[in-house]
């Protein structure tokens, strides 16, 4: 399903995610040193008491000169605002409150289910077009998986892509992760390493390349993406003698869009694809495993880097890293990640 329009009437979403960490302070820093290309109106879930605590807090450190004109609606007021395109023209928090007081830095169960609120909002508002598209502030998933909170299926929480792809009823999607020196998409995710070699079938190979092909050419506008894909092996398997995952499953799904006309490499040693000998000639690389492609992703871009969601019925956009607690109020936050994950949902929805 392509990405819906974005326009004034459906506004920008971005969840504030754990309430403990600095995504409430990135998201203040956005809003208060802005160059006037941020969307409005723009919608921000959040527990409104919490948000303002902490505006305060980055007020008294010297982190803001001035604190952000929000207005503050409910859950239901979004809904129906949201509907009937009666959104005023500035920020909204959408107050979605949390059961005890947040303090930045400590860690509390008690958000779990708020978190999972906010979440549950932006995708039901997403899925009827209501929003142009959601960013997603980090979590912390001890937090959720101690608080109990289970994806659809059942299984306890194993982050925003899974959470996502369940509530849209997709069977795949896949996490894609860019910056300016590379874009990596991730055959496999939120699992052990010793359970991938078994997790990387024919299937999951042919998803992987047709969701990510797509999206190059329907989201990114590039029209005959050149993708190359890791092997999952040392050396690539050495042609069978260092694992045979390459030579049973990896090539000969790769070899079917090869035969297709699509320009796709096959199973190459993961070691030196990441050397610009090969980054300057790739649209995409596909990765096996969440390491193997993060890793030097993120070597070349921390804190620039956009989580992106590729495959869902919407557009959901996330920052490179996690809720570091220890920076939480302080004012020592960069917000340079979320800045390009707004800027990229953006730029798919338009």
């Amino acid at each position: 399903m392509p990405a819906t329009h974005f326009s004034p009437k459906k506004p920008l979403l971005i969840t504030t995610g754990e309430p403990a960490g600095i995504g409430m302070d990135i998201i203040i820093d956005v809003l208060c040193h802005q160059d006037g290309t941020l969307p409005k109106p723009l919608l921000i879930t959040a527990d409104a008491q919490a948000f303002f605590e902490r505006v305060d807090e980055l007020h008294a450190v010297g982190a803001i000169c001035q604190k952000p004109q929000l207005t503050i609606i409910n859950e239901s007021q979004a809904m129906s605002m949201t509907q009937n395109a009666k959104l005023p023209n500035n920020v909204c928090v959408i107050n979605t409150p949390c059961d005890g007081k947040v303090k930045a830095g400590q860690l509390n169960i008690n958000h779990a289910t708020m978190v999972e609120r906010q979440l549950s909002l932006a995708h039901t508002l997403a899925s009827h077009g209501l929003v142009g598209a959601i960013v997603t502030a980090p979590i912390q998933k001890s937090v959720m998986i101690d608080g109990e909170v289970c994806l659809d299926d059942g299984a306890l929480f194993s982050g925003h892509t899974e959470y996502f792809m369940q509530k849209a009823n997709c069977d795949k999607v896949v996490m894609m992760l860019a910056n300016t020196k590379m874009r990596v998409a991730l055959v496999t995710t939120h699992i052990p390493l010793s359970m991938v070699a078994d997790a990387i079938t024919h299937q999951e190979i042919c998803d992987t390349v047709r969701i990510t092909h797509d999206a190059m050419v329907k989201q990114f506008g590039v029209n005959h993406p050149k993708i190359l894909v890791c092997g999952l092996n040392p050396h690539a398997g050495e042609n069978g003698h260092l694992g045979d995952e390459e030579v049973n499953v990896i090539n000969p799904a790769l070899q079917t869009f090869i035969d297709e006309g699509m320009d796709i490499s096959l199973a190459m040693p993961a070691d030196t694809l990441f050397t610009d000998k090969y980054l300057t000639q790739a649209d995409v690389i596909i990765a096996m495993y969440h390491d193997q492609g993060l890793a030097p992703l993120k070597s070349h871009g921390f804190g620039d880097t956009v989580n992106i969601t590729l495959g869902l019925p919407y557009v959901r956009t996330s920052v490179d890293h996690g809720t570091a607690l220890d920076l939480a109020g302080s004012g020592r936050a960069s917000s340079s990640s979320l800045r390009q994950a707004i800027k990229v949902a953006c730029e798919m929805v338009e």
